[in-house]
């Protein structure tokens, strides 16, 4: 081979490595016409599902922002605590204008209009009471966005909605609550926090009496998942009833639906159900507890514990319910 041809070889493959090279860079990153989510699951990825200030004088600020590439660049989204929220400048504008901006086919338009939410439900709550339920419904739309941002910013109004509204709410939650109980057991952390976050607004903010009923059916729910988190809220909302609430609601009621939980098949709601019995059963023996055999009682149809379970339920469930309370006693004394 002659010096010029050697010469001429090493030139093309050391054109060919580089468009090689400059090939593979290429494809490390995703092509601008790739729509909504597969952006914003880049930019997650690229970023981490939000960005957080650095901490100052020791406290971690708690302004969020994720940066959301679109056709026109990147979209900052900041998801603001609500202690950070200011009041708004113009109210009646900020009124006039709220339900068409959470009704926009822009999302960066309807989160601007949730944040407002948030702040009129802070400051001016007063003000939005005659449109709560069309508000709660268009809010409740946004949760079911697939676009993570606008999603997590409509949880984040739901827990001030709960927050401000307490049980004036109570007839408009269904369309909020099951959403929640969903974003609360998805993959995505960052949004699974922010519903949990919510769900505990909710339990302490609305009256366990009011929101008892609300929770219920979802612990039949078809998707085992909502069935678990609805297990979860409703025993954290039963000791909030208090001895003499629970008497009123029905222990016999609440018995019933833990044992049914028992033997679901997610173990998230088995564990809610052994709490919630735990707490039934301490209720239980410091309200019915039963009289020395001299003394008569004014309840004779009240007996242990033990009896009431096999009174109220069937052998299996009856069985299944003394086991694990039982467990549980015998764990307290050792």
């Amino acid at each position: 081979m002659s010096e010029n041809s050697l010469r001429d070889f090493n030139t093309i493959s050391t054109t060919e490595r580089k468009s090689e090279s400059s090939t593979k860079a290429c494809l490390t990153k995703p092509s601008v016409d790739i729509a909504g989510e597969k952006i914003e699951e880049w930019q997650n990825k690229k970023n981490g599902s939000s960005l957080i200030s650095p901490p100052v004088n020791g406290n971690q600020t708690v302004t969020i922002s994720s940066g959301i590439e679109t056709g026109n660049g990147i979209a900052e989204v900041e998801y603001i605590e609500s202690e950070n929220l200011n009041d708004l400048e113009d109210i009646d504008t900020c009124l006039k204008n709220l339900l068409a901006g959470l009704d926009s086919k822009d999302w960066i338009v309807v989160c601007d209009a949730l944040n407002n939410v948030r702040r009129l439900s802070l400051f001016h709550k007063e003000a939005m009471l005659d449109m709560l339920s069309d508000v709660i419904t268009l809010v409740g739309k946004s949760l079911k966005n697939p676009r993570s941002a606008l999603c997590k910013t409509a949880i984040m109004t739901s827990a001030d909605i709960f927050s401000a509204y307490n049980d004036l709410i109570i007839d408009s939650l269904d369309p909020l609550l099951v959403q929640l109980l969903l974003k609360a057991s998805q993959d995505k952390r960052f949004v699974c926090e922010a519903a949990e976050k919510a769900l505990v607004a909710m339990t302490t903010s609305i009256s366990p009496m009011s929101l008892l009923p609300k929770l219920q059916p979802n612990l039949k729910h078809r998707n085992p998942r909502i069935r678990a988190k609805a297990s979860t809220f409703f025993s954290r909302s039963v000791p909030r009833l208090g001895a003499e609430g629970i008497k009123t609601y029905g222990i016999d009621k609440l018995i019933q639906i833990a044992a049914s939980q028992l033997s679901d098949q997610l173990p998230e709601s088995r564990e809610a159900a052994r709490i919630l019995l735990i707490e039934l059963q301490n209720v239980y023996e410091k309200v019915y507890d039963p009289m020395p055999a001299t003394t008569v009682s004014e309840h004779p149809e009240i007996g242990s514990w033990e009896s009431f379970c096999q009174s109220k339920l069937s052998p299996l469930s009856a069985q299944a319910v003394l086991r694990v309370t039982s467990i549980a006693r015998e764990g307290l004394v050792s």
